[in-house]
């Protein structure tokens, strides 16, 4: 359904497609046909360019994969005086940032993907959010006690009581993994630092400037392409070639949703999971807001995520009721019940179907028949449904303190913040964890109507001034959903992040746009596929086997940063 609106118009560029299709033509690409194509005054190949970055990646990585973990995170500036509080948590990678330094290309992709392929507007679109939200409000609102903020530390994704220690669910919750109300009001409410609770407030409105901008700067063009015939949407010059091939009927794509929809309100209903029947409002969620989203995302290469809202909705639904435990936690053999299966549900299903429509786009630009391209997008995503489950398995059971505090390379952000959103949202609940708390956590929700002025005010001012063009190149969803990151990114992360992106898309860019045209995707794919290797390597010949190597200055201490106070609260305590 979606195909013409985000696969045959030539404006949706889907910049992720871009660098596999760069990377496959490089590939497939002969000697003599690079030369004929390449116009610039950069001679070498782009095959031998991909081969030098990725062996220069692969060989690089081993420092922080393995001989030197500080270099893949740390702070310069805290290294230089690390007992001090302030100076700590002003520096640290958990702390707000400043000064922080990512040289391991896994880290700088964890969470935002590549900064190479995010187009430098949208680039200054996250840097301006950031530098507001992380620099001016978080630091504002922590050193002025807001929330009773100062017992916590400045920017972890940990529960906390009222006193600053941790808390433990398992003291609230029954013998059914559900809320004992009596033990919750005699234990406490559950805390959150300033930078975890502040960064709900992007997210939420990032669902909402995401339906506004959609509405208001791209209504037109959907209602003619909603209009068009599917000839008409093909006039295009990549779908005027792929026209002398058969398309694939959508009622496949309806038979294969319908069987996979029944299958899983099966599995909701027999496994325990959740009333099957909030299944069709996940499934409403996610049809209503996939085309806003992935309006952005094929623009940006930025994608707003489901996963709060559909927390707070189903949170809503089933308040009460939590979710897929922590894997260090003591419920750890609890299964994915209630929130979190709706989470998934939503959440997943949004982020698989943007995955799908991505692959539809190269498939366009690479000239693949539709009807293959649906054959290998059903086959792949069983056999990597099958193998990813069976290496998940592998993993947790022979990982020695996988998804601990105790582990380096295995410390899991995601899953750890799955399981602390699902104590917020689904255990807790929403109306507790927000609005009936002792502290005012509930003014995070005039984020919502914030994402819906947002937008409506620039383009009341565009329409009054249209040519303040760089008024254009403002983008409130990108801000906002980027933001929305900082569940679990660690601030430093964005701040490498937001460096490798402007120096490639302006200075590269401005200086040297013939070498940017050429090798600048190729550069991205490159630096993914030698740390790939590497790290494989690194698992399956020394990890797996227990070797790990000596301890040392470089290892970065207990925090593996070099800054062990950026996770301390203001009085310098470290909870645990």
């Amino acid at each position: 359904i979606l195909r013409r609106f985000l696969v045959y118009p030539s404006g949706m560029i889907w910049p992720g497609a871009l660098v596999q299709c760069a990377f496959f033509r490089t590939l497939h690409e002969s000697k003599e046909e690079d030369a004929v194509n390449n116009v610039t005054r950069w001679k070498m190949s782009r095959l031998r360019l991909l081969l030098y970055v990725a062996l220069a990646s692969f060989l690089y990585y081993w420092l922080p994969g393995y001989i030197f973990p500080l270099l893949a995170a740390f702070s310069f500036l805290c290294l230089l005086k690390p007992t001090n509080l302030l100076f700590s948590q002003i520096t640290g990678i958990s702390g707000l940032g400043v000064g922080s330094v990512h040289l391991d290309w896994s880290y700088i992709t964890a969470y935002l993907a590549s900064p190479i392929i995010v187009p430098g507007w949208a680039q200054l679109n996250i840097l301006f959010g950031f530098v507001v939200l992380v620099w001016i409000v978080t630091p504002i609102m922590y050193y002025t006690n807001t929330w009773g903020s100062k017992a916590f530390p400045l920017g972890t994704t940990d529960l906390y009581r009222a006193d600053g220690s941790l808390y433990d669910i398992t003291v609230v919750l029954d013998q059914n993994s559900k809320l004992n109300e009596t033990a919750y009001k005699q234990y406490g409410t559950i805390r959150l630092t300033v930078m975890f609770a502040l960064a709900y407030g992007p997210t939420f409105a990032a669902l909402t400037s995401c339906i506004v901008h959609t509405i208001l700067f791209h209504g037109k063009e959907i209602i003619r392409q909603f209009n068009m015939s599917i000839t008409e949407a093909m006039n295009e010059v990549h779908a005027k070639l792929m026209a002398k091939y058969g398309e694939a009927p959508e009622w496949w794509y309806t038979i294969v949703f319908c069987v996979n929809v029944f299958v899983a309100c099966l599995v909701c209903h027999f496994g325990d999971l959740m009333p099957w029947y909030w299944l069709f409002i996940a499934i409403i969620l996610v049809f209503v807001l996939l085309l806003p989203i992935g309006i952005v995302q094929a623009l940006s290469n930025q994608q707003l995520g489901l996963n709060v809202f559909a927390e707070f909705i189903g949170g809503y639904l089933m308040s009460g009721n939590p979710t897929a435990p922590s894997c260090w936690s003591t419920l750890y053999m609890t299964i994915l019940i209630g929130n979190g299966t709706f989470k998934t549900y939503t959440y997943i299903g949004q982020v698989q179907a943007l995955l799908m429509i991505q692959d539809l786009k190269l498939g366009h630009y690479m000239k693949v028949p539709p009807r293959i391209m649906f054959i290998a997008q059903i086959s792949s995503a069983v056999i990597s449904s099958v193998v990813s489950y069976g290496f998940g398995l592998f993993l947790l059971d022979g990982i020695k303190d996988i998804c601990t505090p105790q582990s380096q390379n295995w410390g899991c952000p995601n899953p750890n913040v799955f399981y602390t959103a699902s104590v917020i949202w689904g255990a807790v609940g929403a109306q507790k964890s927000f609005i009936k708390n002792d502290v005012s956590y509930y003014h995070i929700f005039w984020c919502f109507p914030l994402g819906v002025i947002l937008p409506i005010i620039q383009w009341l001012i565009l329409r009054k001034w249209p040519s303040q063009s760089w008024l254009h190149y403002v983008h409130f969803p990108i801000m906002f959903s980027s933001l929305s990151y900082l569940i679990p990114a660690p601030a430093g992360n964005f701040v490498s992040w937001l460096f490798l992106g402007l120096f490639f898309n302006y200075v590269i860019k401005y200086y040297a746009l013939d070498w940017w045209d050429r090798y600048a995707y190729i550069t991205s794919a490159a630096l993914d596929i030698g740390v790939a290797f590497s790290s494989l390597l690194i698992f399956l010949a020394l990890s797996n086997q227990g070797i790990s190597f000596p301890n040392w200055w470089g290892m970065g201490g207990p925090t593996y940063d070099g800054c062990p106070l950026s996770n301390a609260n203001y009085s310098g305590v470290i909870p645990g």
